[in-house]
């Protein structure tokens, strides 16, 4: 906690290996890293990320945002694979698992609101259909609205809150 504990710690590291202070971190692993020392916060985003995201699957022009990253119409399930040879060659074509494990990536570092959506769509990997796809191009779409949302830790009289829409009664499988 004190800025003397620290140096002598970084002094003992510096004995021991070679090391260079760099100072405040401001990035890591793609993470923003913007504190506010008055207001006591830490704020964790991916914006920069997000957007070559969006931009490396085409998907940042044209595309009306939405409010929700998973549309309560959306009812996915293993029936919807692809069954003749024109929905797997459709489906061929589609970097499904790429744009998956983008999208995952953002959800653990600091987006935990796009999990629920990723749970469901990382179900079907081994074998994705258009209907699938298509769910994947909405979280894509609520991305595109909401690519300056954040992760805020700061220090509260509350104490920890946190809150949770879990919807298991909507899975068809």
């Amino acid at each position: 906690k004190s800025k003397v504990d620290i140096d002598r710690l970084k002094a003992q590291l510096s004995q021991e290996f070679e090391i260079k202070d760099l100072g405040e971190a401001r990035k890591i692993l793609g993470m923003e890293i913007n504190r506010d020392r008055v207001k006591i916060t830490i704020h964790l985003t991916l914006k920069q990320y997000l957007e070559r995201v969006l931009q490396r699957f085409n998907m940042n022009t044209k595309m009306k945002p939405v409010i929700t990253p998973m549309a309560p119409y959306f009812k996915l399930n293993a029936l919807q694979s692809p069954k003749s040879d024109e929905e797997r060659d459709y489906v061929k074509n589609v970097p499904y698992a790429s744009v998956v494990g983008s999208l995952m990536y953002a959800m653990v570092c600091s987006r935990p609101d796009l999990s629920y959506a990723m749970s469901l769509v990382s179900r079907y990997m081994a074998n994705p259909g258009k209907e699938h796809w298509k769910v994947v191009q909405w979280i894509f779409r609520y991305l595109r609205g909401t690519s300056k949302a954040c992760l805020k830790f700061g220090k509260t009289g509350e104490g920890l809150t946190g809150n949770v829409d879990s919807d298991f009664a909507a899975d068809l499988d």
